[in-house]
């Protein structure tokens, strides 16, 4: 039995460490989906090649989650396997089938239903973000571009912290369409979504938007500081926009 329970804890061991992993990514930045993705593609050793992994090479704190996952990966398959071979002669010593298999299928059971757990998640990325804060001095607003759809223009992911300019203000309150910036959607952290939302809808702490515009439009919003120094650079960019507007709309002849 103690082969059976030691291979439970070293898969439970090794869905804690992705999981956390994988919070610690999308705090930078990363969708949720990419994290999780990216995340087990370096602790299995995988190793996909994809621009989202080229994302994460770039960044310094995600280089070194997922360098450590690297380290950690073979370990945790090592382990597993030498569980597994130790559960088979366990099984054939001790002649238990039916105890060891009703454990093992209960762990996995367990192992499943934490994984989908929202309540798990949502204490993972909370404890995740109380760490990152305290023992780390990256920027938690960087932004991550989904889709570069044409010029400096495209779709990106950004995480909204307690002390950013735009958190607990409403769409319209925001401005934001006036700097050229629109809300496709928002991700709630309970992991609800809101499509196309309308002006009356408040960012809250805790939310992913998903924001189309040009990249330093977006790069400014996501480091742009409470308070009026924040509502100045609004307003610039806000100028800056229309100024650009009235140019492209010139060069198209509209």
């Amino acid at each position: 039995m103690g082969p059976v329970l030691s291979l439970i804890t070293i898969l439970t061991i090794s869905l804690f460490v992705t999981r956390v992993a994988a919070s610690i990514l999308e705090h930078t930045g990363l969708s949720r989906d990419t994290a999780r993705f990216q995340s087990r593609s370096a602790f299995s050793g995988v190793g996909f090649t994809t621009a989202e992994a080229e994302s994460v090479t770039t960044h310094p704190l995600r280089r070194r989650v997922v360098m450590t996952l690297m380290l950690i990966g073979p370990i945790g398959t090592a382990s597993v396997m030498a569980a597994l071979l130790l559960s088979a002669f366990d099984l054939r010593s001790d002649g238990g089938w039916t105890a060891i298999a009703a454990v093992l299928g209960a762990g996995l059971v367990l192992l499943t239903v934490l994984n989908r757990s929202r309540m798990v998640d949502s204490l993972i990325r909370r404890g995740v973000l109380v760490a990152l804060k305290r023992f780390t001095s990256v920027d938690l607003k960087d932004y991550a571009r989904l889709l570069h759809l044409r010029d400096d223009f495209g779709v990106a992911h950004l995480r909204v912290g307690s002390t950013d300019w735009f958190a607990n203000r409403t769409l319209s309150d925001t401005g934001l369409r006036r700097e050229g910036i629109l809300v496709l959607g928002i991700e709630c952290p309970d992991g609800n979504w809101i499509g196309a939302p309308p002006e009356d809808v408040e960012i809250r702490p805790g939310d992913a938007v998903v924001l189309y515009g040009s990249s330093n439009q977006i790069a400014d919003l996501s480091d742009r500081p409470t308070g009026e120094q924040g509502d100045e650079r609004h307003r610039a960019a806000a100028i800056e926009a229309q100024d650009r507007a009235v140019i492209e709309r010139a060069a198209a002849g509209r």
